[in-house]
């Protein structure tokens, strides 16, 4: 059974993915860094569809914790098929009001985790000999920048830049990397969006939210057979805003 990691699976889009994914069959490592509570409902519901799957934890922001997390659950179950890297973080303000902190927060968790998840599981992956396909996970943010984002907007770029060289470098091992830029998302982070909502509605083409299975469901195209051809493209998921 072809195994998945899901980082971030605890909650919005990564948790919808590996419900998804594991509905087509495959076995997903549903990641959490914090929430525990969501990652065993993810199982949880990964098993109510008849999937499989198991919780494992680590944070992506810590290089030494990732490898050592992944090569042991490597070493013991083997080799990835695929890698969806969905976990992330923001914290938004204006640029001027920025603090150093909350520049390098952001900018170490969401452009270093890159480089901390993906690592350990690329040799693996290749001397599988079985191809294998990797998603990671942008936003609208970074492909054309958004007011109060500066930090989120520059960590999301380099995750376009980085995917899009990695895929050329997997490309001759039937290893795809594409990468997903979510718009505006239903989820938790959305939340406090309430009192603007119409504002923000009225730049969007659709004229809607968007909802977490129709990336969940886009990564899993991606993740298909039917994909094999399709690799270091980024994806807009946001209602026609890009």
């Amino acid at each position: 059974m072809r195994r998945i990691l899901v980082t971030g699976a605890s909650k919005g889009i990564g948790q919808q993915t590996a419900i998804t994914l594991a509905k087509q069959g495959f076995h997903i490592s549903v990641h959490y860094h914090g929430d525990l509570n969501g990652a065993e409902e993810t199982l949880q519901q990964i098993k109510e569809n008849h999937g499989h799957g198991e919780i494992i934890q680590f944070d992506i922001g810590d290089r030494e914790q990732c490898e050592q997390t992944l090569t042991a659950a490597i070493e013991t179950h083997g080799a990835f098929y695929g890698i969806v890297n969905n976990a992330g973080i923001c914290k938004d303000m204006a640029f001027p009001a920025m603090s150093g902190d909350t520049w390098d927060s952001v900018i170490h968790t969401n452009l270093d985790s890159f480089y901390n998840v993906l690592k350990p599981c690329i040799i693996p992956m290749v001397q599988l000999r079985a191809g294998g396909r990797i998603v990671t996970l942008s936003s609208v943010s970074g492909m054309a920048g958004n007011r109060g984002q500066v930090n989120y907007s520059a960590a999301k770029a380099g995750i376009i830049g980085a995917s899009k060289a990695l895929a050329l470098e997997l490309a001759k091992r039937n290893i795809t990397v594409n990468c997903v830029a979510p718009g505006l998302i239903e989820t938790n982070m959305t939340s406090d969006l309430e009192d603007d909502m119409q504002h923000i509605l009225k730049m969007i083409p659709a004229r809607r939210i968007g909802q977490v299975h129709e990336v969940a469901s886009l990564i899993n195209y991606l993740m298909s057979d039917d994909a094999s051809y399709i690799t270091r493209q980024v994806i807009s998921v946001s209602g026609g805003l890009i």
